[in-house]
Formats: C-alpha cells, structure tokens, sequence
C-alpha cells in the first residue's frame, strides 16, 4: 500500500525539527544575548544571521600566561600539603609545549629529582591512549568500532550467550557491556596472567546490556585485544607501531619490562598512617595493559596531547585518521543521571569523560589511579585548545586533578577560585571509604565463640573461578594458599569467631582484613568455605574436593 502524502510530509517535518534542536543543543545563548536586543529597535545591533556554535574561546594569551606562571606555585602548594614525593605537569597552548616541568624525587629517600623525560605509569590514563591505538585501525579500514568483538577474537566470551556474539568493540570500550566495575580484578591482584582472566569473565554475572554502566578494566581489555586479533599483533605490537613509534613517544609502553628498564622512572609510592610515604610495591599492569598498563614520560604524554588538540596530526604530519579519533572523544555513554534536573550531565566516550563546564565548553579528561601508588590525569577544552598532564608518584588523593583544575580556574577567573586540593581530597577519602569491608574484622567479639580442631578446616577446595583453596595446618596455625600454580599467595588465617577467621587483603584492591567463613558438616569437618572479599560477585564460595 502507497504511503499517504500526508505521512511522509509529517516524517519530514519531524526529520527537519530533529535537525534544529540537534543544532540549537550547541548554540551559547550568552553569546546571541550579547549581541544585544532585537535589531526592529532603534540604534540596536543587528541579528546573527545564525546562533554561534560552537562555544567561542574565552581565552587569550594573558589568561594561558597567568595560569602557568601560577603553576609552580599551584604544585609546590600540593606538596607541601600532602607530601606527594614526586610530580610532572606540563601544558600545551595552541600547538606548543608552553609547561613541562618537575618536582619532587623519584623515590622517598633517595637522590634522583623528577624531570620532564622520567618515565612514570600511567594507570587508566592507559585507557584514552589505547582508544587512539584502536582508532588508527578504524581509519584504517582494518576494524570498525561496530564490530562485534568475538569477530576478532573467537576466544572471547561473556556471560550472556547473546552479548558474547554482539558485544562490539565500542560496547567494551564504553563500559556498556553488562560487565560489573571491578570483574576480574581480583584474579589479577592474585597474579592470574590475561588469558586466564578474559578466559573466566564468562563467569561474572552480568548487568544490562547496553544499558548499564559499569568500568570495567577487563572489559576494557577485551575491546583493545579483539583490535589487535583483527590486526593480527599483540597489543603491545600495535601501540608501538600504530601510535608510539609514528608520534615519537620515545618512552611509551604498554610492557612492564620496559617501564622497569629505565634508570629515570619514578617509583610509585603508598600513604602510610602517619601521613609519609614509602615505595612499598611495585604494580605490574601487563594483564589489563589496554586498560591500565601504560608507562610514559611527560614530554611524550604531552606529545599524546598534542595530537589529540591537533586532531591525529602531530607535527604537520596525520597519525590518526580525524573522523576515527572524534568517536572515542564524542558521548558514547552516560555513566550515572545527573544529581538534579538541573545538573550537567557527564558521558563516558572510548576512554575519555567528556563533559561541559560552566560556559558550555567541552571539556574531555581521563584520570589514572593505582591504589598502590600513582596517579594521573589529563584534561583539556579542545575549544581553548589548551590542555594540561599531571603525573605523580603517590597513591591517589586528588592532586593529579586538583593540578589540572587549578590551572583552568586561574585562566579563567584570573585567580583560583576553589581549594582544589582540599576539595578533590575529601572526595577521595569518601570513595576510599566506601570501598571498607561491610564487616570490621578488626573488632574481635568480646566473648567469640572457639574455633574446632584446627584439622577440621584443613584440605583443599575447589572453585572455578579463583581456581583450587589450599588449607593447612602449620605449628598450631591455619592458612590458606590460592592463585597461579607457578606463583601462589599464601594468607595466614587468625581466628575471629566460631568458625569464621580472618586474613589480611592484598593486591591493588585491597582493603583491609577479610572473612574466610567455614561451613562445617556432620562428619566434623568443613564442606566449603566462603571468602568475602573475593565473593563481590557470587564466585567466592569454594567446595571441599
């Protein structure tokens, strides 16, 4: 049957309003009013011929040249309040690296001062880097961001039969995949490589596809290595040829080995009680590496920058292809509804926050954050074609992006408007505290009840997806060993009440003290027994073999 007219002419019509209002949502309505009243006036300005769009820059060279000479100033305040050991802060203006500087050591305690070439790990600001490793393939014709990632990698697999087969590289790289914030992380804290991590995903119980959002580093992960599949290299291959070696990045590496390898690399540092910091670990990523396993100096991080302000083209020649780089930095997702109606509302790109300040100027960003100890950040309004890295050596409390912050409050309203620090401090300190266990181990019952004969909790168990639970007893103690056979982590075991005991968490997403919670069955001895910490998602119950 002929469509009537009339319907297509109604269809039409709602295409044309679709258009306008996609218009209208970028139009500065500051700007239109300061053109002044409607021009049937007497005397008045004339009418725009069209609403301006976008946002036009606020700044000018006097406000970029007051913000950075604040900076030393803005850095040397951070460190003194909180005792960060080391940071790198550069700024790049209009194509030219106009900051880079460094501050603090390397290491507490030892001779070796921070510059712009020390190699630093970049945590999650891994994330970004990799969305423009995988974009050099779109624009390239190799992978589309459409693409479903078991196209690439038939390994790949999650829990749901219909996401593993159309879970796409941009569903993985937008955190919209169903996967929970944290699924797998525990198996790396244990020391499980990549493949069996991705390999058991298929176990963590998933959220709503594509209508959900939750950051998930191996999610993440998956994206970038169905990517490299369609390219046929290790991601580690791909970054160094797709984006390191052609935009110069001397220092830049997704393998540990390499950050290790360089004398001039900053050691990452913990928070102790008592507000000094020690290097007390080392934090291998290699098993996320597109999501968290970056390493590089300032100087190439800025040089990263400069080719995102300039659009995949750095020095006069085209790294990236344009239309593929504008993905990862337009919304592809919205990470949480805003507070009120009122409320800006933020989005999740292909590793980047994108998001609108007070004048209506995008603002595109992504931090880095290793609880052992580092933390970055990189921002930037590619409609003031300015941006700003920090990078530090100390665990994350917020100074990475009060840095950043700071710099953008001062270029704008001439002097610094907010606490940074102490504002992006207290945030922090609540996000660590949610993350305290539900139960305080560390408050031991007045009266708890005995445990039984240490050998009724003795043997192995089995799970599997944190693999096999050795228990044993040892001079009158109880532990535990579990994890990669080739290099296990054993727990000792206190008791805390009846039969539940205690053990000490470890590992990047560590938090304190943990329960180990036995069932024990008629014949006197334990059936399973419950970790819960490692039972986030409904996969700590291990089962007497």
């Amino acid at each position: 049957m002929p469509v009537p007219a009339v319907s297509s002419r109604t269809s039409a019509l709602r295409g044309v309003r679709r258009v306008v209002f996609a218009a209208l949502s970028g139009v500065c309505l500051a700007c239109i009013l300061a053109a002044g009243p409607a021009a049937a006036e007497e005397g008045a300005k004339p009418l725009l011929k069209a609403p301006v769009s976008p946002v036009p820059p606020l700044f000018d060279q006097a406000d970029i040249d007051k913000a950075t000479a604040a900076l030393d100033g803005i850095v040397e305040s951070a460190m003194n309040r909180t005792g960060v050991p080391g940071i790198a802060v550069g700024v790049v203006y209009k194509d030219k690296v106009i900051y880079a500087k460094g501050f603090g050591v390397r290491e507490v305690g030892k001779p070796g001062e921070i510059d712009p070439d020390t190699v630093f790990l970049l945590a999650s600001v891994s994330k970004p880097i990799a969305s423009t490793v995988v974009a050099k393939l779109v624009g390239d014709g190799v992978v589309k961001w459409d693409d479903p990632a078991k196209e690439h990698n038939p390994a790949f697999a999650l829990n749901d039969p219909y996401v593993t087969e159309h879970a796409t590289i941009a569903d993985l790289l937008s955190h919209r995949s169903g996967l929970h914030t944290g699924a797998g992380d525990l198996l790396e804290d244990l020391g499980f490589d990549r493949a069996y991590i991705l390999s058991h995903l298929d176990q963590q119980p998933p959220d709503a596809f594509r209508a959900s959002y939750h950051y998930s580093n191996f999610g993440y992960t998956s994206g970038g290595i169905a990517a490299a599949a369609a390219a046929d290299k290790s991601w580690e291959e791909l970054a160094d040829e797709a984006l390191f070696v052609p935009a110069g990045m001397e220092t830049a590496s997704y393998r540990h080995a390499d950050y290790l390898a360089h004398e001039d690399r900053a050691h990452i540092h913990k928070r102790l009680r008592d507000g000094s910091w020690d290097a007390l670990y080392d934090r291998n990523a290699d098993a996320e590496a597109p999501a968290g396993g970056a390493s590089a100096s300032l100087n190439d991080v800025l040089r990263f920058l400069r080719l995102q302000l300039r659009n995949g083209t750095l020095d006069g020649k085209e790294i990236i292809d344009a239309d593929a780089l504008a993905a990862p930095r337009a919304p592809q997702v919205i990470p949480g509804s805003p507070r009120s109606v009122a409320s800006r509302t933020g989005f999740y790109g292909f590793g980047w926050n994108v998001g609108y300040d007070d004048h209506g100027r995008v603002r595109v960003s992504h931090s880095g954050a290793f609880e052992l100890g580092t933390a970055t950040n990189i921002i930037f309004l590619p409609g003031e074609d300015v941006g700003v890295v920090t990078l530090t050596n100390g665990q994350p409390i917020g100074v990475a992006e009060a840095i950043g912050e700071s710099f953008l409050d001062v270029a704008t309203n001439g002097r610094q408007t907010v606490d940074w620090v102490g504002f992006l401090g207290m945030v922090f300190e609540q996000m660590a505290a949610a993350e305290a266990p539900e139960v305080d181990y560390t408050k031991v019952p007045a009266k708890p009840e005995p445990a039984r004969d240490l050998t009724a909790y003795a043997g192995q168990y089995a799970n599997g997806y944190y693999g096999p639970l050795d228990v044993s007893v040892s001079d009158g103690n109880l532990s535990m060993t579990m994890g990669p056979e080739a290099a296990p982590t054993t727990f000792a075991l206190s008791h805390f009440d009846g039969d539940t005991f205690r053990f000490e968490t470890v590992g990047e997403n560590a938090n304190g003290l943990a329960g180990a919670i036995f069932t024990v069955g008629e014949d006197g001895k334990a059936s399973k027994v419950v970790l819960d910490y490692y039972d986030r998602t409904g996969l700590g119950t291990f089962v007497r073999n």
